[in-house]
């Protein structure tokens, strides 16, 4: 895997937060700590949107679907991303 550098300009009061957490939080360094917050922002989103695709496919059944089934299927469905995204 190729790698790229890219240059982030921040206020320097906004960087001696994150120098102040990514020293708390026990990070290596800043660039750990942005890839790895940018990571979990993606996965968020991409959950975030499966969420919706679940909740637009839950009318659409020909079978109505009961609250518990739903809760079944939306739990393995995140069973499943979590694998994916680990």
């Amino acid at each position: 895997m190729t790698t790229e550098m890219i240059t982030v300009k921040m206020e320097d009061k906004f960087l001696k937060s994150i120098d102040k957490f990514v020293e708390k939080s026990g990070y290596q360094n800043r660039t750990e700590f942005i890839r790895n917050t940018l990571r979990e922002k993606l996965e968020e989103s991409e959950l975030k949107e499966a969420m919706i695709q679940l909740s637009k496919l839950r009318g659409k059944a020909s079978k109505k679907t009961s609250d518990k089934e739903f809760e079944t299927i939306r739990e393995k469905a995140f069973e499943e991303l979590t694998k994916k995204f680990k």
